[in-house]
């Protein structure tokens, strides 16, 4: 499914951005360039990003520890 329109970014690739390290709005369009053109989009960014913080956070805790 289409988050970005305006750069034709899926869900799958802003999950992607995520997963490799993008953690603001700015850093996902850096990735994928959703959030980059008209802005209808970064109210959903926020909110992938917000639902995949708990899951990021244990990664990066996980390969501190190892």
């Amino acid at each position: 499914m289409y988050v970005c329109i305006c750069a034709a970014a899926t869900t799958q690739q802003v999950h992607a951005a995520i997963l490799s390290g993008a953690r603001t709005v700015d850093s996902i369009g850096d990735r994928c360039g959703a959030g980059s053109g008209c802005g209808s989009c970064v109210e959903r960014l926020e909110c992938l990003l917000a639902e995949a913080e708990p899951r990021t956070r244990a990664d990066e805790e996980l390969s501190r520890s190892a």
